[in-house]
């Protein structure tokens, strides 16, 4: 219950600050779904390319052992040689394979968020033996899932498996027939054709996994307003940082205000330098709310919303220029400004068969 309280009052984006800390301390978004379906991507390859060279390779060393036995020395020297020599064809078969597999299992968190080094995370810490600790990791939110995930993950798979082997079946009454070398080409067909199949539908499920992941370590990140005042703050002594917080907060609150455009009833602009916009509910407002203004580039941003949503654009360059330069960001029309407010407002609403109230202060 704690949990989601803490939950609840984390509704504030992530620093850069925090972001950092916590990938100092090995604490990112990694899909276990990418080191899978790379792993099998690199099988794949293993199985369809070499396979044949391998089995070839591990017959020959192997062979002998089954069919010819008798043949063996019984002298200590000489069978050492040959189990030497035997590790060694086995090794020289295998060695690559498993080279790339372990390489690809290192390079699936890179390839995900960069080569991280945390000492932190390396820390031998007593809790990580704890018993307790570990029952409740097992038994997590996060485990929880995982495990219905990956049943319905292993279904998926096999009914995938499944199909692209029924073409297959109608073929089995020959099968007695084939030469043993046929036989394993047409398995070693099918084995590859089915791995196909496999990493098609598992790459769907390594994406929305990703994405999945990646919201929800981004939503673990948040703070609340708390721990957001703390960490300015802590910060403060810091010019960079201090420098860093304000961009952060003017790009936010930017960032609101664009997102108020489409609630406006007009935008005024200069035409190219300024654009303001307003609201007006005559029921809930006694004068015109100003809820976006801005300068060159951010005017051009406020006229692009307004024309993605409809909203009307009237020019007026004395108004605008006046209403930027004396009005701020969720503050009413003063009345100095009521009458050319009044005008624009008008114009709109009657283009649009809206009427404005008689009653109200505005409406001149």
């Amino acid at each position: 219950m704690s949990e989601q309280t803490d939950d609840a009052q984390k509704t504030e984006e992530p620093t850069q600050k925090r972001l950092d800390e916590a990938r100092s301390r090995g604490q990112v978004a990694v899909s276990r779904e990418v080191n899978t379906w790379l792993m099998l991507v690199i099988g794949t390859l293993i199985i369809a390319m070499m396979a044949p060279w391998m089995m070839t390779r591990l017959r020959g060393a192997l062979l002998p052992y089954v069919e010819a036995p008798h043949l063996f020395s019984l002298n200590l020297g000489a069978s050492l040689q040959r189990i030497e020599a035997t590790l060694l064809d086995v090794f020289v078969a295998t060695f690559l394979p498993l080279l790339l597999l372990f390489a690809v299992a290192l390079l699936g968190p890179i390839l995900q968020n960069g080569l991280i080094f945390s000492p932190k995370a390396m820390e031998l810490k007593l809790d990580k033996f704890s018993p307790v600790k570990g029952a409740k990791r097992i038994f997590s939110m996060r485990q929880m899932i995982e495990f219905p995930k990956g049943i319905v993950k292993l279904a998926i798979v096999g009914a995938v498996g499944f199909m692209t082997l029924v073409p297959a079946f109608f073929s089995l009454d020959v099968t007695p027939s084939l030469e043993l070398s046929d036989f394993l080409y047409v398995l070693h067909q099918l084995i590859v054709r089915m791995l196909v199949a496999a990493l098609a539908v598992l790459f769907v499920i390594m994406v929305l996994d990703l994405l999945f992941q990646r919201r929800q370590h981004h939503k673990q990140m948040r703070m609340s307003r708390q721990e957001l005042k703390d960490e300015f703050r802590q910060s403060e002594g810091d010019p960079t940082a201090r420098q860093r917080l304000r961009q952060v907060r003017q790009e936010r609150a930017r960032a609101r205000m664009i997102q108020a455009v489409p609630e406006a009833d007009v935008v005024v602009t200069n035409p190219t330098h300024f654009a303001v916009a307003l609201k007006y509910q005559p029921d809930a407002m006694g004068a015109p709310r100003l809820v976006a203004k801005g300068a060159d580039l951010i005017a051009h941003k406020i006229r692009e919303v307004a024309e993605e949503h409809g909203i009307a654009i009237v020019e007026n360059p004395p108004l605008a220029r006046a209403l930027y330069a004396g009005v701020g960001l969720d503050e009413e029309v003063p009345p100095e400004h009521y009458q050319a407010v009044a005008e624009v407002i008008s114009y709109v609403w009657n283009i649009e068969g809206r009427r404005m109230p008689k009653e109200t202060g505005v409406a001149g």
